[in-house]
């Protein structure tokens, strides 16, 4: 069985990352493949990457307050690389009620900042296996 393949990505001028690599390190110790783009990317080279990569799974870090202007991008992008399949997820500092609307635009699941380490392996696991009985 091949291991989940994750990228994580920090866009736009967020420059705080010690999550971002909490949440790489825990999943790559859950035994997926892990990939992180470091800091100050696009939404072009997160989804080219991501694209690059062949992932499952892209997860944004978001801390910025951007994440209404920068996710419909990356949404936008993934859909003209014919990648749909990429499930997005969305973590960080999220309001409360932009959490449905993140939901409703096609974000897979939005992580906020104080979810448990294991919730978010568990979630990726189970976000990849739904998509994989389509």
């Amino acid at each position: 069985m091949t291991p989940i393949r994750v990228l994580i990505a920090k866009v736009g001028l967020d420059g705080h990352d010690r999550g971002a690599k909490v949440v790489a390190r825990v999943l790559r110790d859950a035994g997926m493949d892990v990939i992180y783009t470091g800091l100050h990317r696009t939404p072009d080279e997160v989804v080219a990457a991501a694209v690059q990569e062949d992932v499952d799974v892209l997860g944004l870090s978001l801390l910025s307050g951007a994440h209404m202007t920068l996710v419909p991008r990356v949404l936008d992008l993934l859909r003209q690389a014919r990648a749909e399949d990429v499930l997005l997820m969305v973590g960080g500092v999220i309001p409360d009620e932009d959490v449905p609307v993140l939901r409703r635009m096609g974000v897979s699941e939005v992580v906020l900042q104080d979810t448990p380490p294991e919730t978010i392996v568990n979630r990726v696991r189970d976000l990849v296996a739904t998509r994989e009985r389509r």
